[in-house]
């Protein structure tokens, strides 16, 4: 489970949804991804309808007509997002994830064969790439899943893009690059997402990120409780009465 704060790093994952609920209800909806196009923002939401292979449904025929297709044209940018899709579904959601153990020797599988059609995919350079696969490769880039902060950084950076006035996403990029050891790319996404956070909040939410900032992994209860608790209590003064952006 998500709030099973005995797993490695934790802590700091709550500390940082606890932001997003908060500047979720100051700024509205969409800047968390919720809506317009990035759909409910979980890796089996898609055009299929969001079954995935948990459900019983296998995408292993898509899988293998889009790598023929790379195969043949590896510079076709819509096959390799179309493979990308593919294999997101077939790699379903936490059904290859635990709390406690982490990611399945069949999930890491799963997932490092996205990562790689993901890069490939990005390779070509297309213009844009695609926010809402970004989104869903946060999944397979996270701390449960393959912990490549540095590649969440990349992914997040094309989300933030699409979506430029959302506070709670620069929180998430901030997060991600003090996990990648990118302090100045850090820095300058805490700054943002304080800026664009509700006038009320702003301070609490600065000193939540600084107490990422000094513990990014969120290893030691000590360092990570102040943010902690300043989050819980930006959470807890109801922000949906602050003006919608």
């Amino acid at each position: 489970m998500l709030f099973d704060l005995r797993g490695r790093g934790r802590r700091r994952t709550v500390q940082i949804i606890y932001i997003g609920l908060a500047l979720l209800m100051g700024v509205g909806l969409v800047g968390f991804g919720i809506g317009g196009g990035f759909g409910g923002g979980g890796i089996l939401n898609a055009s299929s309808g969001g079954e995935g292979s948990g459900s019983g449904t296998s995408y292993a025929s898509q899988i293998k007509k889009y790598k023929k297709l790379v195969g043949t044209q590896p510079k076709d940018v819509r096959a390799w997002e179309q493979l990308v899709k593919a294999q997101l579904l077939e790699a379903g959601g936490e059904q290859y994830l635990s709390s406690t153990t982490g990611l399945s020797s069949k999930g890491k599988e799963l997932f490092s064969e996205v990562a790689q059609s993901w890069s490939s995919y990005l390779a070509l350079n297309p213009n844009p790439p695609s926010a809402e696969l970004a989104q869903r490769m946060l999944t397979v880039f996270g701390e449960t899943a393959l912990n490549e902060p540095s590649e969440a950084v990349q992914a997040l950076e094309i989300v933030v893009a699409a979506r430029p006035t959302s506070a709670s996403l620069y929180a998430e990029l901030a997060e991600e690059a003090y996990k990648a050891k990118n302090v100045s790319e850090g820095d300058l996404a805490s700054e943002k997402a304080v800026s664009l956070a509700p006038a009320s909040e702003q301070a609490r939410v600065k000193r939540a990120l600084e107490a990422v900032k000094k513990n990014p992994s969120g290893s030691s209860e000590a360092s990570g409780s102040t943010g902690s608790s300043e989050v819980t209590a930006v959470t807890a003064t109801g922000t949906a009465a602050t003006k919608t952006k």
